[in-house]
């Protein structure tokens, strides 16, 4: 399997250059060359399979060439081995014909565990096999810190520097991030919000000199293997409800499109899905884009769902891409006259092709906090803020009530106690047992400001295990 930037000026890849690699050298992302595709037999024939080896049979062809079939299929046993829940993606029946998938039963109670948790164990695998050590630098809107750092901690190889906005992430989020100490792991606290800190990550990807010599690894979803690790449970949901015999409808709570894209690419594989629903929040430029063909960037508002206050979504791009008939060198155009003048807009036959697939809603905090409230009433489920907002998209855009509609869950309500309250909801939640003293564990963390200077020069001094690079 090869890959190729999505600005058409960088070396194609193998998949192992690729997830060291992050950003292409062009400042695109990685996509494959060609996608697998696979038959409605192949599909059924997946029915039952725990969901380890339906990991493997999906993914398989992603890492063709780079790891052997015995090793791969270790890895993600013992990926998935440390979910709580048997079933890893159970789903949970809300009414007639619609369902929420609970991704959220992975150490850090939230989906990025699905592709952290892989990630962590490829790139200790090949940074063994190659003797070298890296420097990871991610941006978190909140969840995605906590399970690159859960993830990857234990790798001997690897010192880990996750920014995040500061005060503008769940006190749960912060923490689950923050008491995870080791001399590898480093918490930034930024002086500006989710895109101030994503944009870093680029620039630095872009220049690297002030690493003096130590690679870069990317762990936010513009990493390919992020993606691939979620385009599973799209199969995983769907051969629960009678796929592929059926067609599904899912509804993803999203600010940066990684995991609805990851659907996207499910569809493209044979999957038999029908409609995809961007679900967001008042930071809603992926609805503006779908609903009218406008991506503008404008002010980001905090929410009480932090995870998508992003209003710059570095996915968008992959799908932009394909929209373009892969044509890198117009979609390198787009992103430059995007990045002056902040507006972006696709010709209208490309728009129309994506609205076949695509829907979107934008929920604000009040309609949140009511869709909770609903679900609890009517069948006792307590959703976080996220998953409301997809819950409440899947019940507006729904194309066809014969269609099985599945919202992604992407948190435990308990990392979200603020919006729960809001709600009304009376359940009292608690943490589970391996993080019920997170509020008595020692926080480390450093605030920085809003300055790309002092971030390099922070990691500058701080990587290898302490010691300046």
């Amino acid at each position: 399997m090869r890959y190729i930037s999505t600005r058409g000026q960088a070396p194609a890849l193998n998949f192992e250059d690729v997830l060291l690699a992050g950003l292409a050298s062009d400042g695109g992302l990685y996509v494959p060359e060609n996608l697998p595709r696979f038959t409605q037999e192949q599909i059924a024939s997946w029915a039952g399979l725990p969901y380890h080896e339906l990991a493997f049979n999906v993914m398989r062809p992603f890492v063709s060439g780079s790891i052997p079939d015995a090793d791969f299929k270790q890895i993600l046993q013992d990926t998935y081995g440390v979910f709580e829940h048997k079933a890893v993606a159970p789903l949970r029946q809300l009414d007639s014909n619609e369902w929420v998938m609970e991704l959220f039963h992975g150490p850090t109670l939230a989906f990025k565990d699905f592709a952290l948790q892989l990630l962590g164990r490829l790139l200790d695998y090949f940074l063994v096999k190659r003797g070298e050590r890296v420097v990871i630098m991610g941006a978190t809107s909140g969840d995605t810190g906590s399970a690159a750092i859960e993830g990857c901690k234990a790798c001997e190889n690897v010192d880990i520097f996750i920014m995040h906005p500061h005060n503008r992430v769940s006190e749960v989020q912060r923490r689950q991030m923050t008491s995870i100490l080791g001399d590898n792991i480093h918490n930034i606290a930024i002086e500006g919000n989710f895109d101030d800190c994503q944009e870093m990550v680029k620039a630095s990807f872009a220049d690297q000199g002030f690493l003096k010599g130590t690679r870069l690894v990317a762990v936010n979803s513009i990493n390919w293997a992020r993606i691939m690790a979620q385009i599973v449970y799209y199969f995983h949901a769907a051969l629960q409800l009678g796929g592929p015999a059926r067609s599904m409808a899912f509804s993803v709570p999203t600010g940066n499109f990684g995991d609805i894209f990851a659907g996207y690419l499910a569809r493209n594989m044979g999957l038999p899905i029908s409609q995809l629903i961007v679900a967001t929040n008042r930071n809603d430029i992926l609805h503006r884009f779908m609903s009218g063909n406008h991506y503008d960037k404008d002010t980001l508002h905090p929410s009480l769902s932090p995870s998508m206050d992003i209003m710059v979504s570095s996915n968008f791009e992959r799908l932009l891409f394909d929209l373009h008939g892969r044509n890198g060198a117009l979609v390198a155009e787009l992103l430059d006259a995007f990045k002056i003048s902040g507006k972006l807009s696709v010709e209208d036959d490309r728009w129309t092709e994506a609205r076949k697939l695509f829907d979107s809603l934008a929920v604000d905090d009040e309609g949140t906090c009511a869709t909770i409230a609903a679900v609890f009433e009517q069948c006792g489920e307590v959703l976080d803020p996220h998953t409301a907002i997809g819950v409440r998209a899947a019940r507006e855009c729904r194309r066809s009530l014969s269609v099985p509609m599945i919202t992604l869950g992407t948190a435990h309500p308990v990392k979200f106690p603020d919006a729960v309250r809001q709600a009304g909801v009376g359940e009292a939640l608690h943490l589970p047992a391996h993080l019920s003293d997170l509020f008595e564990r020692e926080e480390r963390m450093t605030v920085l400001p809003n300055s790309l200077a002092d971030v390099q020069a922070f990691v500058a001094a701080h990587g290898n295990r302490g010691k300046p690079l």
